[in-house]
C-alpha cells in the first residue's frame, strides 16, 4: 500500500510539468488564434464596402426590368437577395423598386400573408401586377377571390395590369373602379364574363392587349388608346373597336373570320396609325381592303393575307391610304419573290422577307 502511494506521488510529479508545458503551448495557440480572428473580423469583403446606393443599383439590375415581373422565389427574385447576409437583407427590404412588380398564380399559390408583405414594401411606387388563374386548374374559386382581395388595396397605384382568367371571370368586377395610374391593360379570358365590365376611370390608359372575350365584354375609353393588340379575334368583332380608337398609333391584330361569306368592311379609318402587324389565315386575303391608314410607315404582314396578287394588293392599299411606308416585313414569303417586292416598292427604305424562324429564308433588302 505504501509503495503504491509512493508511485502515485512520483507520477503526479511527472504530470504537473507536462500539463504546465501543454498549457503554455495552448496559451500560445490561443493568442495566435485571437490575432487571426481579429484580422479576419477587421477584413471587409470589397462587395460589402460598397455604398448602399451602389448596392441598391446592383439589386435593381438583378431583377427583370420593370414592368416585367420577377418570380416570387428562386433566381431573379428579390427574395433571393434577402438570403445572402443580414446587410443585404436590410438593404433589399428598404428598396421599393425591387417589389413593385408581382406575378400571382392560382396553380402555384404564394401565401397571402407573403403577398401582403411583398406589396407593403413598395412604398408609394406605381405597381405592375400579373394574375394567372388559367392552365386548366379549376378548383380556384376561394383562392381566386383571395388573390383579387389581396390586390384591391393597391388598385390606386396599379400602372400595369395583366390578367389571365379562367372559369372565374365573375371575380373581375371586384377590381372595377378607379385606376388613376393605369397605363397598360392586358386581359385574356377563357369564357365570356357574366356581364359587361367597365374600366371608365382610367385617365392614364394608353395601351391594351385583349383576346376576343375581353374585347367583346370590356368597356374602355377607346379614344385614349395609342397602342392596341387584339388576339384571336374576328375581323367582324374588331372592326367596331377599331372605329373607336381614333388616337391609335400602333396596332397588332391576330385575326380570323367567323363567316366565310363575310365581305371586308372598307371603312376602317385610323388617321394616326403608324405601325400595323397582322396575322391570320388565307381566307382573309382581302383584309387590307378594310383599312385606310394615311400615316402608316411600318407594315408587318403574312404574304398569304395579301391574296393571289400580293404586290397589286399592296399597291392598291398604299395608293388608297396615300401613306409612305418606310418599313415592310412580309413573312412566309417565297424566297424568289423578294426581288419583286424590292422592285415594286423602291421608296421603302427597309424590306424584310422570309421568316425569322428560318434564317436561311430571310433576306434584307435596303434601297
Amino acid at each position: 500500500m505504501l509503495q503504491r502511494l509512493a508511485e502515485d506521488r512520483a507520477r503526479l510529479a511527472e504530470l504537473d510539468p507536462q500539463i504546465s508545458e501543454l498549457e503554455d503551448a495552448l496559451a500560445v495557440l490561443r493568442s495566435q488564434r485571437s490575432v487571426v480572428k481579429e484580422r479576419l473580423e477587421a477584413y471587409k469583403y470589397p462587395v460589402l464596402t460598397l455604398p448602399n446606393e451602389v448596392i441598391t443599383e446592383i439589386f435593381v439590375y438583378f431583377i427583370p426590368e420593370y414592368p416585367a415581373c420577377p418570380p416570387l422565389a428562386g433566381l431573379q427574385s428579390p427574395l433571393l437577395l434577402t438570403h445572402i447576409c443580414r446587410l443585404w437583407r436590410e438593404i433589399a427590404h428598404s428598396i421599393p423598386k425591387l417589389w413593385r412588380a408581382v406575378s400571382l398564380s392560382i396553380r402555384n399559390p404564394f401565401p397571402l400573408d407573403s403577398i401582403n408583405i411583398w406589396l407593403s414594401k413598395t412604398g408609394c411606387f406605381p405597381l405592375a401586377i400579373q394574375m394567372n388563374e388559367t392552365d386548366g386548374y379549376y378548383d380556384v374559386d376561394e383562392s381566386s377571390k383571395s388573390l383579387f382581395a389581396a390586390i384591391l388595396p393597391y388598385r390606386p397605384r396599379c400602372e400595369y395590369l395583366e390578367l389571365r382568367l379562367g372559369l372565374h371571370v365573375c371575380h373581375l368586377p371586384l377590381i372595377e373602379g378607379d385606376f388613376p395610374l393605369l397605363k397598360h391593360l392586358d386581359l385574356e379570358f377563357d369564357e365570356e364574363p357574366d356581364d359587361k365590365i367597365e374600366f371608365s376611370s382610367v385617365p392614364m390608359l394608353r395601351s391594351a392587349v385583349l383576346d376576343i372575350f375581353a374585347a367583346d365584354w370590356i368597356v374602355l375609353p377607346w379614344s385614349q388608346l395609342t397602342t392596341l393588340a387584339l388576339h384571336t379575334i374576328s375581323l367582324e368583332s374588331c372592326a367596331p373597336i377599331l372605329a373607336k380608337v381614333t388616337s391609335l398609333s400602333e396596332c397588332s391584330l391576330d385575326l380570323y373570320i367567323d363567316d366565310v361569306n363575310y365581305i371586308a368592311n372598307p371603312d376602317i379609318m385610323l388617321p394616326r396609325l403608324k405601325s400595323l402587324t397582322v396575322n391570320g389565315d388565307e381566307s382573309m386575303n382581302a383584309f387590307l381592303n378594310s383599312f385606310t391608314l394615311p400615316l402608316l410607315s411600318k407594315l408587318d404582314v403574312c404574304e398569304k393575307l395579301l391574296g393571289p396578287d400580293p404586290i397589286s394588293s399592296l399597291t392598291t392599299f398604299i395608293s388608297r391610304s396615300e401613306c409612305k411606308l418606310q418599313y415592310l416585313r412580309i413573312s412566309s414569303i417565297k424566297s424568289d419573290s423578294a426581288i419583286s417586292y424590292s422592285a415594286a416598292f423602291p421608296s421603302i427604305q427597309e424590306l424584310i422577307s422570309g421568316t425569322e424562324k428560318d434564317p436561311r429564308a430571310r433576306h434584307l433588302l435596303s434601297v
